[in-house]
């Protein structure tokens, strides 16, 4: 599932290929996708608008429109986003198409059937059931010391599923919480509550960290606009990774084979000595 590094660019790809671009319809192709509207609704309040922009919250993208509206996406496991001109044949799980008034398309193709959408209005998109929650910004001045240390206090869960909930700290996943963690050098089992301040402090730098330089690297790629998405997806990262899905792999600061447990079903990886 892609995290905020990866929604980051994906949104600003997308900002710079749909911007001031006309909708003359859209048609949704599986109803499930948008479940608070139907294709008949989606269709109209999409039909005829034109996208102002287009920025992240979370891991949300949202297009905001001129009529007022925004549409809020999540690409989940494997949602794709693809601006394809009209000759070619749409994807095999196609699930909603954007016709442009310059005759391209931009289709949302998702094999996994997870991804979601929602068309709300814009003046209302703070307080959305997918966003009036999340935590702030993890580049944000909310974000700080103080907030970070109140909220940890407030949890007796492991650190790791900590830093993967989204109400906590926003735009964390998997890899990114095991390299900040790794960086930080505390051990995910740790009970979140029991972090010093000191550690809080670092930890918190680590994971501004950690995003940025992902950021960073993914601003260097050349973008494919008929595979926005999977442009970012992987893009040659992972050779930096430090700790994450290196299982067994010597630790890149003490050479220690680095272990992986299950935490919350998921996989978390770390140095046993480095993260004691």
């Amino acid at each position: 599932m892609p995290e905020l590094p990866e929604v980051e660019l994906v949104a600003k790809s997308l900002d710079n290929l749909t911007k001031n671009r006309q909708i003359l319809t859209a048609e949704l192709l599986r109803e499930r996708l948008a479940p608070f509207n139907p294709p008949e609704d989606f269709s109209q309040k999409l039909k005829d608008s034109k996208i102002t922009g287009v920025h992240r919250r979370g891991k949300h993208i949202l297009f905001d429109l001129n009529n007022g509206q925004t549409l809020i996406t999540h690409l989940r496991m494997s949602g794709r986003f693809l601006l394809l001109p009209v000759e070619c044949e749409l994807p095999k799980f196609t699930h909603a198409v954007f016709y442009f008034s310059d005759e391209t398309r931009l289709v949302f193709s998702d094999q996994r059937h997870f991804g979601y959408m929602r068309i709300v209005e814009t003046e209302k998109l703070r307080e959305t059931k997918e966003l009036k929650n999340l935590a702030p910004e993890p580049f944000s001045d909310e974000f700080n010391q103080k907030y970070f240390r109140a909220v940890l206090k407030t949890s007796k869960r492991s650190l790791k599923e900590f830093l993967l909930d989204q109400t906590k700290v926003c735009g964390l996943g998997n890899i990114y919480a095991a390299e900040a963690m790794f960086l930080a050098r505390v051990n995910p089992q740790t009970p979140a509550h029991s972090l010093s301040v000191k550690k809080a402090g670092v930890l918190l730098e680590k994971i501004r960290e950690v995003l940025a330089e992902s950021i960073v690297h993914g601003s260097t790629l050349n973008i494919n606009p008929e595979n926005i998405d999977g442009s970012y997806y992987g893009g040659g990262y992972e050779s930096s990774w430090r700790v994450y899905d290196r299982e067994k792999q010597p630790c890149v600061n003490c050479r220690t084979e680095i272990e992986r447990l299950k935490q919350g079903g998921r996989s978390s990886y770390f140095c046993p000595k480095c993260q004691k």
